[in-house]
């Protein structure tokens, strides 16, 4: 039990982390020369695509890296990488959707297990027994 509960912590973490450099912050202009123009394939209004796709891949994980509201905090990332996967880049090449395939079975991993015992989730739950 408790090495599952590290594990799942270290995941979390180093998951999240990735999610945030590799994703996230060229979302918003760092590390980059210009900000990366989030693509819309859902025609959604096209403020709301980019503040749901920036909370998704910056502030979502954030919550999932504390193990805060993790099983909620992983819908919207679940949303996006799907999108990603079965919308985006379906009739791409596999070494191009591998990537929002697997950060989607990642977070649908943490979506069934939960975020273990090292987490705010944890606290919150056994405070609350």
């Amino acid at each position: 039990r408790k090495i599952t509960d590290a594990a799942l912590l270290v995941f979390r973490i180093l998951l999240s982390a990735e999610l945030i450099i590799a994703h996230g912050l060229k979302k918003i202009g760092v590390g980059v020369s210009e900000a990366e123009q989030v693509p819309n394939p859902l025609h959604l209004p096209e403020a709301f695509n980019s503040l749901f796709a920036d909370a998704a891949n910056l502030v979502f994980p954030v919550f999932v890296i504390f193990g805060f509201f993790t099983r909620i905090a992983v819908l919207p990332i679940l949303a996006v990488t799907l999108t990603g996967y079965f919308i985006l880049h379906w009739n791409d090449a596999l070494l191009i959707k591998d990537t929002p395939f697997m950060y989607s079975l990642c977070y649908l991993f943490l979506l069934f297990m939960g975020a273990g015992r090292y987490s705010v989730d944890h606290y919150l739950t056994k405070k609350s027994s």
